[in-house]
């Protein structure tokens, strides 16, 4: 334990000194000049300080005052004063000082009351210890389950794109576009984050769609799109009421990715604003994904083409504002489609 002693008396400081010797785990410095020993106080992380009232340029009530504006209550203060000093001692508990001791000193006061206030410190400091302990406890808790819930999700999005062949390293791309996305529009980093491990579930519901529909190479009759669209409510069954903010963020992606900004999407035809901001996000992701992406049944767009696309459908199927902050990002779009190329 680190004790800084601060009084303009050499007597004094040696005798403090050797009495704090006696008491064990215990390293002294000694200062006679009070700004000197003011700057190391609030630069070497004392475990416990000592000051003198009556001091030269700055007196004990200052120091301590000062010394408190940095470190709180988290160091005890032992201010040495005159017996007949009481309305000084009023102040010094005003100014933050922990005890008292009167001139002169007595050992048989000095040691007992140094060892007591350490002991203090060291239950402070421990209980410090545990607190930050208990605090990476939670953090690597919290970590693990976040892992196994990432998991699940990649597992589950996985499990449809085993059933869809329009999948591969879609899932991963538009995740990371909707992301990009998310992240221009200035959302904060907690949503960004549930956002990218959701994203991937937008088509969870396919699941529940018959593959005479899911796997037809050639266009789909309108009672069959009938039938596909309702993978959109089906991935919002599956993933809804859940205790995971990312599972209910997902369930909101799945039921909301393929409404138009226009109200002319599916399945409740909702229009602007009232489409939430996830699946508005999402359109636009996974319609640049799967437009320049080669398919069995179709060949890959065109970057160019997509984009005028995508351009055409500001305002109908896509929100303006997203759309901006996508296309407004083209040189990461590029990026993000090199490194999770199929």
């Amino acid at each position: 334990m680190k004790v800084i002693i601060i009084d303009d008396t050499p007597v004094n400081l040696a005798l403090m000194q050797a009495l704090i010797s006696r008491v064990d785990g215990c390293e002294t410095e000694a200062f006679a000049d009070p700004q000197a020993g003011l700057e190391r106080a609030l630069t070497g992380a004392p475990d416990l300080l000592i000051v003198d009232f009556m001091m030269p340029g700055m007196d004990g009530l200052e120091l301590i005052s000062r010394f408190r504006a940095v470190h709180a209550e988290d160091v005890p203060v032992l201010m040495v004063t005159a017996a007949h000093e009481k309305e000084i001692r009023y102040q010094a508990l005003e100014s933050g000082a922990t005890d008292f001791l009167s001139k002169p000193i007595d050992k048989h006061e000095f040691i007992p009351r140094v060892r007591n206030m350490l002991a203090l410190r060291r239950h402070a400091v421990a209980l410090g210890n545990r607190a930050e302990e208990l605090a990476e406890a939670v953090r690597i808790a919290t970590a693990d389950i976040h892992e196994r819930e990432h998991e699940t999700v990649i597992k589950l999005a996985r499990a449809a794109e085993f059933r869809d062949p329009e999948t591969g390293a879609h899932i991963q791309r538009m995740a990371h576009f909707s992301c990009l996305i998310g992240r221009r529009l200035g959302l904060d980093a907690e949503f960004l984050e549930h956002l990218l491990d959701a994203a991937p579930m937008h088509d969870v519901g396919k699941l529940g769609t018959p593959d005479a529909i899911l796997l037809k190479p050639g266009r789909l009759t309108p009672e069959e799109f009938e039938v596909m669209k309702q993978h959109a409510t089906i991935g919002h069954e599956i993933l809804k009421d859940s205790a995971s903010p990312v599972l209910r963020l997902a369930a909101e992606i799945a039921h909301s990715h393929h409404e138009h900004f226009d109200g002319s999407g599916y399945p409740r035809g909702l229009a602007g604003e009232d489409i939430p901001l996830s699946g508005r996000i999402v359109a636009i992701a996974d319609v640049f994904d799967a437009l320049t992406s080669e398919r069995p049944y179709k060949s890959a767009w065109s970057l160019e083409d997509t984009r005028a696309h995508l351009e055409l459908g500001r305002g109908r199927h896509f929100d303006p504002a997203c759309l901006d902050a996508f296309l407004g990002a083209w040189i990461e779009v590029l990026e993000i489609r090199h490194r999770f190329a199929d």
